[in-house]
């Protein structure tokens, strides 16, 4: 038996567990072994006494039977740390389990220990004071990204085949995009939250990051369907898996945007995106259609200013003494947003939301996809800062994360597929599309995985 951790995807380690090849206790191990050898810094905790006895029980005709997970820190597990990635809650223990790791350990999964995040899921970077930073697989000294950005490592890294994630405003596939990972941000309320979540400004979905297209259908098969604890949660939708292949795609208009949500996106990575965007519409039988108006109402000031004030609430007792426990990017943002939330600013926040939505009924009247960037540019320091220049062009660092935030507010699905690397770092495209139309994006991710394999794990 390899003491290397299985460097295929979930599916194919299940396959292995059942002919007999490996054991659940024996990838458990070599799970465990590689995460202490790692500088990847990509778990914060681990849970190996519970993990060791689920492994020895587990039902390997399950699902996901036997197979070892990640957990972004800012999931919830009962009795284990619910830090929300701050020193100021660092002591906290959570006092339940949320329904989509109920599930998932329900389908056999066994749950290793916590990804790091970044503090709070406020930015795309993954360095906190209480974790410090973790980096990219791919060179380290780089970043993953956030929020999930652990979560991204360690599947990327090669330590674990799956780990989960969640998307506020682009952390499942800005993470997916820095590491060449699958990442489906769902239609909102397709894996239920909590219980006891905030629905806060409605924009966040959970889910996972994964090396194949098929494991992620997989995790949506189990982790899908509404329940009473998240009100807002859609019914069960089943076939993920069994349904790959069977899409019907051609014929579909398909929007190729360089500057979707006003992004300015690195000129030389575009070039390799473009040219990706004319693959995928080849094999998939896409209709490119030029000329759309694509312009959106920009959002980012009010995603952030009222996401800033539900952290000023869940501070309430501790700021502002706490200011100095703060990562600078969260620490800045307090100080920025404060007072600048009430019912004016509601009003009019809630009046760009409604005007977003209209623009994006519009453009979905034009056309079936979009096709974009993941992010504005190859993954940059560990450590910060947010960058301001993309591919030689200043934009500010409101740059970050404007191609993910219209699919959050608007509440649509979007992909995120690995497409090559620029200076040896992965690019990817993000493909959007209506709301419930997951199972048209995994088809399209699923065309370009099989015509244009990718690395499952990074280079070592």
């Amino acid at each position: 038996m390899s003491d290397t951790p299985w460097q295929g995807d979930a599916v194919s380690l299940v396959e292995a567990f059942r002919r007999g090849e490996r054991s659940p206790v024996e990838e458990l191990q070599a799970t465990f072994d590689a995460i202490e050898r790692s500088d990847l810094n990509s778990f914060c905790f681990l849970d190996r006494d519970t993990a060791l006895a689920n492994a020895k029980v587990a039902d390997v005709t399950l699902p996901f039977g036997g197979v070892p997970i990640g957990v972004k820190e800012l999931d919830h597990v009962a009795g284990w740390p619910d830090t929300d990635a701050s020193l100021v809650f660092k002591d906290r223990i959570a006092e339940s389990t949320d329904t989509m790791l109920v599930r998932a350990r329900a389908a056999g999964t066994v749950l290793v220990g916590q990804t790091t995040s970044s503090e709070f899921g406020g930015v795309n970077l993954t360095r906190t004071m209480l974790h410090g930073a973790t980096h990219n697989p791919w060179q380290h000294g780089r970043t993953p990204g956030g929020s999930s950005g652990g979560s991204a490592a360690a599947v990327a890294g090669g330590l674990v085949t799956l780990a989960t994630g969640g998307d506020g405003g682009g952390s499942i596939r800005i993470p997916a995009g820095f590491t060449g990972l699958v990442g489906l941000k769902a239609t909102y309320g397709r894996i239920p939250r909590g219980p006891g979540a905030p629905f806060g400004n409605l924009t966040t979905t959970t889910g996972c990051l994964s090396r194949s297209v098929r494991d992620t259908a997989r995790w949506f098969d189990v982790c899908n369907g509404h329940d009473h604890n998240d009100p807002l949660s859609l019914p069960r939708v089943d076939g993920w898996e069994a349904g790959l292949g069977s899409v019907p795609t051609r014929g579909l208009r398909a929007a190729v945007v360089s500057d979707w949500g006003s992004a300015v996106v690195s000129p030389s990575m575009w070039t390799v995106l473009e040219e990706a965007a004319e693959h995928l519409i080849a094999i998939a039988g896409l209709r490119r259609v030029d000329g759309v108006d694509t312009s959106l109402p920009r959002l980012g000031a009010a995603w952030s200013i009222s996401g800033m004030a539900a952290l000023a609430y869940e501070l309430r007792e501790h700021w502002p003494a706490c200011a100095e426990l703060l990562t600078p990017e969260m620490r800045y943002g307090l100080e920025r947003t404060d007072g600048m939330y009430g019912t004016e600013a509601r009003g009019k926040f809630e009046m760009r939301r409604v005007e977003l939505n209209r623009r994006m009924a519009e453009i979905f009247d034009d056309v079936d996809i979009i096709i974009t960037a993941s992010n504005p540019d190859v993954a940059f320091n560990a450590d910060g800062p947010l960058p301001d220049t993309f591919g030689g062009v200043v934009a500010g660092a409101g740059n970050n994360g404007v191609l993910t935030f219209p699919a959050n507010i608007y509440g649509n699905p979007g992909i995120s597929i690995p497409a090559g690397t620029v200076d040896g770092l992965p690019v990817a495209l993000q493909v959007l599309s209506r709301h419930f139309s997951e199972p048209l994006l995994l088809e399209l991710a699923l065309a370009y995985e099989r015509s244009r394999p990718w690395p499952l794990v990074a280079p070592r």
